[in-house]
């Protein structure tokens, strides 16, 4: 990937960023011509308020509103509502900023480059770009960026093009480009290799159900990263509504965003073992369609009672976590799309997650602040977990309680992960509104968390 921040050498122009309170000291610093257009055209500093600065031979610089500290933390990347207006070109930031602000709208205005043109007839302009600040880990922020682009692209894809066998064959591009060993178990032969439970989610579809693990790295600790691929969701035979079933191309979120935090891991050259995995499948409707009441007995040996057939991510990211936890790892994180519980408890814009660790709570969440990336810690309440246990087997998939749904989905995959080091995270995987930097549609979550975590978390 060529990079994202501009060559320093270009020719570049300057963006002043100027907040609101030192709006009356930048207009006396700058030239009568410039302080009238500013003062003329209402210019009050405003997040995100773009004026561009005429010369005789055109636009010879720029300034953009940095609002106020209120202002700045209810709207992240507030800057990068300027970039789509800015001429083309090489442009440098300049004003009293912090190094931590600096780094936010670098990350921002590579972000705000993210065009999904797969399906365009025309592709979209180009956009200005930036040098990269001084001060900032260009080639760090350059991953987070590439990474996320990645799991844009993959959650945006219909899954008319992004079934189980189009997700191995963005996690072999992948391995390939890096370096990295990947194995596919498919179809039937989950049942032979053990994996009843993904084998039974995804059998009624015509593509074929299947289990992708790729390694990559030759030492340092095991990190181990299992993704729920789920390419489509119609919810089986407990099938959803139409307006249920409008989003569940994202439903494959989980591994979308633990591909993309692999490659900013690879593209890094961070110096540990990585293993990723994920249960890639459709829930569809056929015959042979997995049935209310199922019991299942999963790889682990625990039996599932099948309440709902749209609980389904649970019952693959169960044979997923029990192989992972088969083999050393210092650490095994989870990322799926799992519940609409998690989304009432926190909204669209945060990942809430799960562990038992608290080194990794503290790890994650100055990970968080440093990827801008915002995380929510929700409990594994140990008392709940009676009532994911239904009597004629030893787990139910979909337990009748009516409350907390998100943390009785986690402590069914705790059953099946058991480890100490292990970070669970039921993310939304989409943008329901345009936002700076965020375009409407697929999105990762808590990947630039993590990674800015793996430090603490494994010791590098």
């Amino acid at each position: 990937m060529p990079p994202l921040f501009a060559d320093p050498a270009a020719p570049n122009r300057c963006l002043h960023i100027v907040a609101e309170q030192a709006l009356p000291d930048f207009l006396a610093s700058q030239p009568a011509a410039v302080r009238n257009w500013l003062t003329a055209s209402k210019f009050t500093a405003s997040l995100g308020d773009l004026r561009l600065i005429p010369d005789a031979a055109g636009v010879s610089a720029a300034v953009v509103g940095f609002g106020t500290p209120k202002t700045r933390a209810r709207q992240r990347f507030g800057v990068a509502k300027a970039v789509a207006s800015l001429p083309l070109g090489a442009w440098r930031i300049d004003g009293e900023l912090t190094q931590v602000q600096r780094d936010e709208i670098a990350l921002g205005w590579l972000l705000a480059q993210y065009r999904f043109t797969r399906y365009r007839a025309t592709p979209p302009e180009a956009l200005a770009q930036l040098v990269a600040p001084q001060g900032c880990n260009a080639e760090m922020l350059e991953a987070m960026a590439a990474g996320e682009i990645l799991t844009r692209d993959l959650i945006n894809t219909p899954a008319a093009d992004m079934g189980p066998a189009e997700l191995e064959a963005a996690m072999a591009e992948l391995a390939t480009r890096f370096g990295a060993s990947l194995t596919a178990v498919r179809g039937d032969a989950l049942l032979q290799q053990n994996l009843p439970m993904i084998h039974a989610v995804g059998r009624a579809s015509p593509r074929a159900p299947r289990l992708l693990d790729m390694r990559w790295g030759g030492s340092g600790p095991n990190l181990t990263l299992v993704g729920k691929g789920v390419c489509f969701d119609t919810g089986g035979l407990n099938i959803k509504p139409s307006a249920g079933m409008n989003l569940m191309k994202k439903d494959m979120g989980g591994a979308a965003t633990v591909l993309g935090l692999a490659q900013m891991i690879m593209q890094l050259d961070l110096p540990l073992r990585l293993r990723v995995i994920v249960a890639a499948v459709e829930n569809v409707i056929a015959g042979n369609a997995l049935k209310p009441k199922d019991i299942l007995t999963s790889r682990k040996g625990l039996t599932v009672e099948v309440n709902d057939t749209d609980a389904e991510g649970r019952l693959v990211l169960g044979d997923a976590l029990a192989l992972a936890t088969e083999q050393e790892c210092d650490v095994l994180i989870s990322m799926a799309t799992l519940t609409g519980a998690a989304r009432v408890a926190v909204g669209p814009d945060l990942a809430p997650y799960y562990t038992d660790d608290p080194a990794i709570v503290q790890a994650l969440e100055a990970g968080a602040v440093a990827g801008f990336d915002p995380v929510w810690r929700l409990p594994f309440h140990t008392p709940y977990e009676s009532v994911i246990e239904p009597g004629i087997a030893d787990l139910d998939n979909a337990p009748g309680f009516g409350f907390a749904g998100s943390v009785t989905a986690a402590l069914f995959l705790r059953r099946f992960a058991e480890h100490p080091r292990y970070l669970h995270f039921d993310i939304y995987g989409h943008t329901p509104t345009e936002a700076p930097a965020r375009p409407k549609g697929g999105v990762g979550q808590g990947a630039r968390a993590v990674l800015g975590a793996l430090p603490a978390m494994l010791g590098l």
